[in-house]
């Protein structure tokens, strides 16, 4: 069974001579790209890279911590509007899982 999770980040682009240099400052990733458009499509990869990365090395708990990452309660939750210096990229993070989701299949016990 295959999953996704979205991660909405804020992002800013700027014009470096020839080309646009793309960053999300909260997690320290950037890119770049010919346009602004390549430069925030080659950005959201570098996340997705980023965040496989950090899960494949066991780090994740530990990176998202160090950058000032915290949980916040099920009633704080509300839709984030980033300030107009931000643009807003959406990183897709697709996890695949051996576990069926037939009756009586292994199930996860986390």
């Amino acid at each position: 069974m295959q999953i996704v999770f979205n991660v909405k980040l804020p992002a800013t682009v700027k014009k470096k001579k020839a080309w646009f240099v793309s960053s999300c400052p909260i997690l320290d990733v950037h890119s770049q790209g010919e346009t602004k458009e390549k430069a925030l499509k080659n950005l959201v990869e570098a996340l997705r890279l980023f965040f496989i990365s950090c899960y494949e090395r066991g780090t994740l708990d530990e990176v998202l911590r160090s950058c000032g990452f915290k949980p916040i309660a099920k009633g704080a939750i509300r839709p984030e509007r980033f300030s107009k210096k931000y643009e807003s990229v959406n990183v897709p993070l697709p996890f695949q899982t051996t576990h069926g989701t037939r009756a009586g299949s292994h199930q996860c016990h986390a």
